[in-house]
């Protein structure tokens, strides 16, 4: 997954993002849920002390940069770690 940037509101929803050197703005109400993860398989292990095993997802339409456009989905993932990362873009 790609590390990302998101620039969040108030209630931790994700307004936009920066991916590379474009600026995402998202342009719908957001989408979220938890997911497992799978520590055993894990590219780097949970912090310690920490027992969150979930990571939160974000299903988001966005348009690129100032010039708007069509609106395109991602899923961006916050870790445990507060770390965002972009699992892909969906179309």
């Amino acid at each position: 997954m790609e590390r990302v940037l998101v620039r969040t509101a108030a209630d931790g929803a994700p307004r936009s993002f920066t991916r590379g050197s474009l600026n995402w703005r998202v342009a719908a109400e957001p989408v979220r849920w938890y997911e497992r993860v799978r520590w055993w398989e894990a590219q780097r292990p949970l912090p310690r002390g920490l027992g969150r095993v979930d990571v939160e997802v974000w299903q988001v339409q966005a348009t690129p940069g100032q010039r708007g456009g069509g609106l395109t989905t991602f899923q961006l993932v916050r870790d445990a770690t507060d770390g965002w990362s972009l699992r892909g873009r969906m179309s």
